[in-house]
């Protein structure tokens, strides 16, 4: 059996995008396209849990074409996200669900061997607790996006909206590692203080937190905080972000420590969020940002 460093699970999904005075464009999209790309650039064996319209597969061929390992579990629908910024305050959006793909259930979920299982979703409706208690039974080693839960679909509208999540703490300390952007963290610890949102979850039980804001991204883990500003000219490429950092610091800090680690991450992000879409740069453009704006 193959062994993967990273295996993302989550939803493909169509991306309906608009920025603020911009033009609408549809590409596909979702958490688990950007953060793959990134860790099969760097050279991890990652492989994709995805759950979508069979009839849909060729959007998986970039994330093929970089090697990377696909599992389609078939489904009536893909899912089809709309994105909008109504003002230029990059974390300020609109967002509908269109369309979804549905809950991933256990038995759904090939058996894989991997070191890191990321639950990679965009909104609440493709993981339940049943889901990551079973996943974390069989040993896998977790960690999370929490907009997969955060971001709460309403039924009739399909709007989504950002609200408090009941089985947060049974959710976080299942976890290894897990993501969060400024409105999160806010939503679920009460605070837009980075490192007051990053201490509080830290006691519900998960030992590394990462929360990225407009200007940079923070880091808490062995009872130290970090934090490294983004160096990006310009945010066309803003949808991603968060996906991109995660995957960049989940597959940099395999081996190297939390410091350097972010570093990386947000010289990675910030080249990405010079260009729509997923990072499309090489690990010298990396390296050279990292020289460049964040040696200090």
């Amino acid at each position: 059996m193959n062994t993967y460093d990273i295996t993302f699970l989550g939803h493909m999904c169509f991306d309906e995008i608009t920025p603020y005075q911009g033009e609408t464009k549809i590409a596909p999209g979702s958490a688990v396209l950007c953060g793959a790309m990134v860790a099969a650039q760097l050279g991890k064996k990652v492989a994709v849990i995805t759950k979508m319209a069979q009839k849909d597969e060729t959007i998986l061929a970039p994330m093929q074409d970089q090697g990377i390992q696909t599992f389609v579990i078939p489904a009536h629908e893909t899912t089809f996200s709309v994105v909008i910024h109504p003002t230029a305050n990059v974390d300020e959006r609109r967002l509908i669900l269109k369309q979804s793909a549905g809950l991933f259930r256990l038995e759904e979920i090939p058996s894989l061997q991997t070191k890191h299982l990321h639950l990679a979703g965009i909104s609440d409706q493709e993981f339940d607790m049943d889901l990551i208690l079973g996943l974390k039974a069989k040993g896998y080693n977790l960690s999370a996006d929490m907009q997969s839960f955060v971001r709460q679909v309403d039924p009739h509208t399909r709007e989504i909206a950002f609200m408090d999540v009941r089985q947060k703490q049974a959710i976080i300390q299942q976890l290894s590692k897990v993501k969060l952007d400024i409105v999160e963290a806010k939503v679920l610890t009460g605070t837009d203080d980075l490192e007051q949102a990053a201490l509080g979850i830290e006691a519900w039980g998960c030992p590394e937190i990462v929360i990225t804001h407009a200007g940079g991204v923070l880091a808490r883990a062995g009872g130290r905080t970090y934090y490294e500003k983004f160096s990006n000219r310009s945010v066309a490429g803003r949808t991603g972000r968060g996906d991109t950092t995660f995957a960049a610091y989940l597959s940099w800090r395999m081996e190297h420590d939390v410091a350097e680690s972010l570093k990386f991450a947000a010289a990675l992000v910030s080249i990405k969020m010079e260009t729509p879409g997923p990072f499309q740069g090489t690990l010298q453009d990396v390296i050279e940002r990292m020289i460049l704006e964040h040696s200090a």
